[in-house]
């Protein structure tokens, strides 16, 4: 009795010891092309990249994560604007006035802020608003004044 395998139909060399018939290469390794020679080894440097990639080495740099936060916008100067918007409606002088403190309140902060805070296009509708509402208001009341007085 010998220690060989079981010879199965078909396998003509039931040894296997036929050098024409080589093995089937083991699990992972690269099969061997037609005419029974090896593949040539890879360059000195290892493998080439392949498909343009760089080759290894390490670990790739880490994520930019988060950039820096965007600017924020400047609170005062939308107040300022929306005061300056009801100022030519109704109370014109209070409502003008706050729109003109608000804004130069709101200029000063975005100016000192170095670019954290955005709004001097609000800002800057809010003191014209504000201004047109006290003229505006301040016109009518001389004329209702003059007016009434007539």
């Amino acid at each position: 009795m010998t220690n060989e395998p079981p010879s199965y139909p078909g396998d003509p060399n039931p040894s296997g010891n036929d050098p024409t018939n080589p093995p089937p290469p083991g699990y992972g390794s690269a099969p061997q092309p037609p005419g029974g020679y090896p593949p040539p080894p890879p360059p000195a440097g290892g493998y080439p990249p392949a498909g343009g990639y760089p080759p290894p080495g390490g670990y790739p740099p880490a994520p930019g994560g988060y950039g820096p936060p965007a600017p924020e916008q400047n609170k005062k100067a939308l107040w300022s604007m929306i005061t300056g918007i009801f100022s030519l409606f109704c109370c014109g002088i209070i409502f003008g006035i706050v729109a003109i403190v608000l804004s130069n309140q709101a200029k000063a902060e975005i100016q000192h802020s170095r670019g954290w805070q955005t709004g001097e296009g609000q800002a800057k509708a809010g003191l014209i608003l504000g201004i047109i509402g006290v003229v505006g208001w301040l016109i009518l009341i001389v004329v209702r004044i003059s007016l009434a007085s007539a």
